[in-house]
């Protein structure tokens, strides 16, 4: 920022001595529009000393994905976007047939399970259950009588979600990939930690009599924000930055007026 060009330095009326032309070494005031001396860059210094920068969602070292930043102004709007309680999207790999401390394959191996008699059936019918749990649970935490007209216009809208603090909630699940003893699961949720994520890819393995362990979680949505509104690192840069902020501008004022 302090490298960009800077904008032209204020000007000032001041009345300056000039000599009389012919006037023998007489002098006048004249008028003139000269810079301020405190805009001059060797004066004030660098123009940015900090910045404040604040995090939406985190994620934890184990996770990769979209992670949303607020610079400036774009704190408050965080603020606003944490008051809508947007869903989170994740895609989350699985492997059958071991479990660790952690959940995650990196974890200290407790267990080794069989897994052959897994098929994508069985996991659906678990992804299914787990799905319909979770519905019920979204109902009663977003304190809304079903049976009334303000109900059913926010279903329309999709607006119907926990809008105080509830435990983590699934709102929708399935499965992507399936190729024992590896599976990859989209996982749309709310309030969610990332090691919920991997606590429940083990409960799906017990489910089906047997273990598993999470070998990936990666944010694909983080509200209006999506994998194509990131950066990657090679593109942090201040030309970058400033053109992501232009681009979600306008969703980012178009879900907090239509939510808030």
């Amino acid at each position: 920022l302090n490298a960009a060009p800077g904008r032209a330095p204020r000007q000032q009326v001041r009345f300056l001595p000039t000599p009389v032309p012919g006037g023998g070494g007489a002098v006048e005031l004249v008028a003139a529009r000269v810079p301020v001396l405190a805009d001059h860059p060797l004066v004030r210094g660098p123009r940015f000393r900090k910045l404040k920068i604040g995090a939406g969602h985190r994620l934890d070292v184990k996770s990769s994905g979209v992670f949303v930043l607020g610079i400036g102004h774009g704190n408050k709007l965080l603020t606003g976007l944490h008051n809508c309680h947007l869903t989170k999207v994740y895609t989350v790999g699985g492997l059958f047939g071991k479990a660790t401390d952690d959940f995650s394959d990196t974890g200290n191996l407790v267990e080794k399970t069989t897994f052959d008699h897994i098929t994508r059936e069985k996991l659906e019918r678990i992804l299914a259950v787990i799905q319909g749990t979770n519905q019920k649970a979204l109902l009663m935490y977003s304190n809304i009588d079903m049976k009334t007209q303000e109900a059913y216009e926010l279903a329309v809208k999709g607006l119907i979600r926990p809008m105080a603090k509830s435990p983590p909630i699934i709102t929708a699940i399935r499965c992507l990939q399936f190729a024992l003893p590896e599976f990859q699961l989209e996982i749309h949720c709310l309030h969610e930690t990332q090691q919920y994520l991997r606590k429940m890819v083990h409960e799906i393995g017990l489910e089906l009599k047997s273990s598993a362990v999470c070998t990936q979680v990666r944010r694909i949505r983080d509200g209006v924000f999506t994998v194509d509104d990131a950066l990657l690192r090679t593109q942090w840069n201040l030309q970058s930055i400033q053109e992501a902020i232009r681009n979600c501008q306008h969703k980012v004022q178009t879900e907090l007026e239509k939510t808030l």
